[in-house]
C-alpha cells in the first residue's frame, strides 16, 4: 500500500537547513496497525505529513497504492487526502457551533455526495463510534473523548483505506483514551490501515508494529505482537515494552 525509498526532508529556516528526515525507507502493507514513535524533533510528524500527502519530500520517492505521489497533480493529491486518507489529530478541530452530524458531513460536501446520502453516511459513521444518540450535540455539549470520536467519525465518513492519527489520545484522560484506542483497534480489524504518531507507550500495545525514529532516521522497526508476548510475562509489561522500543539499537 505504502512504499517510500530514501526519503529526505530539508526545511530552510533562514540561513539554516534543518534535516527533518535523512533517507528513510519503509513499506506499510494494507491492513497494518503501525505506531510511529520517537522523541520531539525526531522527524515522526514530518514523516506523517509526507505519508498523508500534506507535504512533499525534498528527495526520494513515495508510492501510494502503486502510484508515484510526486507525479500527481494538486487536484489528485486533494482527492487522495479527501477520499483515501482519514486524518485524526490531537486537537479535535471541530467547529464550535456545529452539531456532530454536520461536523461529520463536511468532508462529503466537497465530493458531490447528495444531502440525503451525506446525512445517512454521517449518521452511520457516528453510530460506528458509539455516538448515534449524540448527533445533534455541539462540541461544548460533549466530553473530550466524545469530541475525539466525532473527529474519528469525520475521518471515517469518506470510507478511507487509511487513517492517520497524530497523538489522538494526547488531550484525553486514561478512560477516554482507552475507549478511543479500542475504536481504532476495531476499525483495524475491519481492514482499515491505521498509522499513529505518538509519544504514548500505551498505544503501542494496540498496534502490531512500531517504527522508532531518532534524528530523522528509522532506528528500529519492530513486530509488536511477538515482542509484547515476551513483555506480558514481566511486571509492568507496557513499561518494559516501551523501554525495549526506545533502547538505542
Amino acid at each position: 500500500m505504502i512504499e517510500i525509498k530514501d526519503v529526505s526532508k530539508v526545511y530552510q529556516m533562514g540561513e539554516v537547513e534543518v534535516h527533518a528526515l535523512r533517507g528513510v525507507s519503509l513499506m506499510i502493507d494494507e491492513g497494518e496497525f503501525v505506531s510511529i514513535m520517537g522523541p520531539s524533533g525526531s522527524g515522526k510528524s514530518t514523516l506523517m505529513n509526507l505519508l498523508g500527502c500534506l507535504d512533499s519530500p525534498t528527495s526520494g520517492s513515495y508510492q501510494l497504492h502503486g502510484k508515484d505521489v510526486s507525479s500527481l497533480s494538486d487536484t489528485e493529491l486533494a482527492r487522495i487526502r479527501n477520499k483515501e486518507i482519514g486524518f485524526v489529530f490531537q486537537q479535535f478541530n471541530l467547529l464550535p457551533r456545529t452539531s456532530a452530524l454536520r461536523q461529520v458531513e463536511l468532508p462529503l460536501m466537497y465530493t458531490g455526495v447528495s444531502a440525503r446520502e451525506r446525512r445517512s453516511r454521517a449518521k452511520a459513521a457516528l453510530e460506528a463510534v458509539g455516538l448515534g444518540d449524540r448527533i445533534g450535540h455541539k462540541p461544548d455539549e460533549l466530553s473530550g473523548g466524545q469530541q475525539q470520536r466525532v473527529a474519528i467519525a469525520r475521518a471515517l465518513v469518506t470510507q478511507p483505506s487509511i487513517i492517520m492519527a497524530d497523538e489522538p489520545t494526547g488531550n484525553l484522560d486514561t478512560k477516554s483514551g482507552t475507549e478511543v484506542l479500542c475504536i481504532f483497534e476495531q476499525l483495524n480489524r475491519q481492514g482499515i490501515t491505521i498509522i499513529f504518531v505518538t509519544h504514548d507507550p500505551e498505544i503501542v500495545a494496540y498496534g502490531k508494529r512500531v517504527i522508532h525514529i531518532r534524528d530523522g532516521l528509522i532506528e528500529k522497526d519492530m513486530d509488536i505482537d511477538s515482542l509484547s508476548l515476551e513483555c506480558a510475562s514481566t511486571p509492568n509489561g507496557i513499561a518494559t515494552l516501551y523501554q525495549e522500543i526506545i533502547r538505542p539499537a
